[in-house]
């Protein structure tokens, strides 16, 4: 059961800030796996399990990220990453096409939400063709979005725009090359404690039906495919 973040926890990810290295990581890897790493992964399992209740159909799995970055990858990086995030998601070799529950914490502030890392470019087309084909349930999500204050759209756009959209409400989401739906804040005394859970909790309830839309993108037919 997650009891909450530490004061240690927030030193550590100060610390591996200041000093990505192999030799300090060593000397502190036991505070990184009973202040952060374990801790990450009782969350990450509550909220698995949360999601798994309401959603008892979808194949999600639960991940913890290593904080051991790819060697091949680290263009002038430091070894290891400077954060540390659960999610929620599809099992895919290409999971970063897929819409993801994540929740991720930093030395000065945390985020949540659900989104695409990169999508490809046909799901996005097959979400512009359903926009235009049916736009109501997505003006029914836009406004629910619209209507509360945890969660924000951020999205990259295209260079190019597309479009016209079928209304305004939809505009941001059509011209959108990726997105997610997040919030970011401050470290806070919820963190340390239990209730960040039925946070968690809430804010992922809130984004299950973007994603019973979004993850249906797949399964849809090919726009560029002649009728």
């Amino acid at each position: 059961m997650f009891t909450g973040f530490s004061d240690e926890t927030v030193d550590f990810l100060w610390g591996i800030c200041f000093n990505n290295e192999r030799a300090w990581f060593e000397a502190h890897k036991e505070t990184y796996l009973t202040q952060l790493y374990r801790p990450m992964q009782d969350l990450g399992g509550e909220i698995f399990q949360f999601i798994h209740q309401q959603r008892p159909d979808y194949p999600l799995v639960h991940k913890t990220a290593r904080i051991y970055r790819d060697a091949r990858r680290l263009r002038g990086r430091g070894p290891y990453k400077e954060s540390l995030w659960f999610s929620v998601e599809e099992p895919s070799e290409l999971w970063t096409a897929k819409p993801t529950f994540w929740f991720e914490l930093m030395s000065e502030g945390w985020t949540y939400g659900m989104g695409y890392y990169l999508p490809k470019p046909l799901t996005m087309a097959k979400l512009r063709a359903r926009l235009d084909q049916d736009p109501a349930p997505m003006e029914k999500l836009a406004r629910a979005l619209a209507g509360q204050d945890e969660f924000a759209l951020d999205a990259t756009v295209y260079k190019r725009p597309k479009g016209p959209a079928p209304s305004p409400l939809l505009e941001p989401w059509y011209q959108a090359r990726s997105f997610s739906i997040c919030h970011t804040g401050k470290l806070s005394e919820e963190l340390f404690c239990r209730d960040i859970v039925e946070r968690l909790e809430k804010g992922f309830g809130f984004l299950l039906p973007f994603y019973d839309y979004f993850v249906t993108l797949d399964a849809g037919p090919d726009p560029r495919d002649p009728a």
